[in-house]
């Protein structure tokens, strides 16, 4: 009898032993699927994440030059005529359909503004919205200009000081974005 009690405590032994001996093996198994699941999801989301910055790269640089196309677009209009006037002669017409053009050439470029405003950083956002401002002043005073020179007063020389005063003003501001856009696009992207 002792030997057949020894030999049922041996199986339920060796059963209990394959039991746990299962046991653990299933929970490692488990641990290592997790591991290799969590692993997958950061590598997925790492992969999605460096996909979103370089869209993100390419987006803002998209946004950058035409918002630069567009200032460049309405300044040279807008230089053209301050040129047109300093070589006409006094009592020459106000050209309204070219200060209408140079006004909606700066809409566009306003509006463009507001592109670089969304896609950032706050230092080409800033950048940008000073040259639009500096922009804004120098076709205003493009126009005072033009006003001054066809009713033949005797501030059109202060007027066109502060024509050139300002497009010195502008050249320096846009030096300023070109730096902020430059960094902006340079700049290292949080991929955490």
């Amino acid at each position: 009898m002792d030997t057949i009690l020894v030999s049922v405590v041996s199986v339920l032994g060796t059963i209990a032993g394959s039991a746990l001996t299962a046991l653990v093996a299933a929970r490692s198994e488990r641990r290592r699927q997790a591991a290799q699941d969590a692993a997958e999801r950061r590598s997925q989301h790492y992969d999605l994440h460096t996909e979103h910055v370089r869209w993100r790269r390419e987006r803002r640089h998209s946004t950058y030059l035409s918002f630069l196309k567009c200032m460049s677009t309405a300044d040279r209009a807008n230089q053209a005529y301050f040129h047109h006037l300093n070589t006409s002669p006094r009592e020459t017409a106000v050209d309204d359909e070219r200060l209408a053009e140079i006004r909606r050439l700066f809409k566009d470029a306003e509006a463009a503004s507001h592109a670089v405003v969304l896609e950032g950083p706050d230092e080409a956002a800033d950048a940008s919205q000073n040259l639009t401002q500096r922009l804004a002043s120098l076709t205003e005073h493009v126009r005072e200009y033009a006003l001054a020179k066809a009713n033949a007063q005797e501030e059109i020389t202060s007027l066109r000081e502060l024509c050139h005063t300002t497009g010195m003003a502008y050249i320096a501001e846009h030096h300023e974005l070109l730096r902020a856009l430059r960094t902006a696009l340079d700049e290292p992207m949080d991929l955490s």
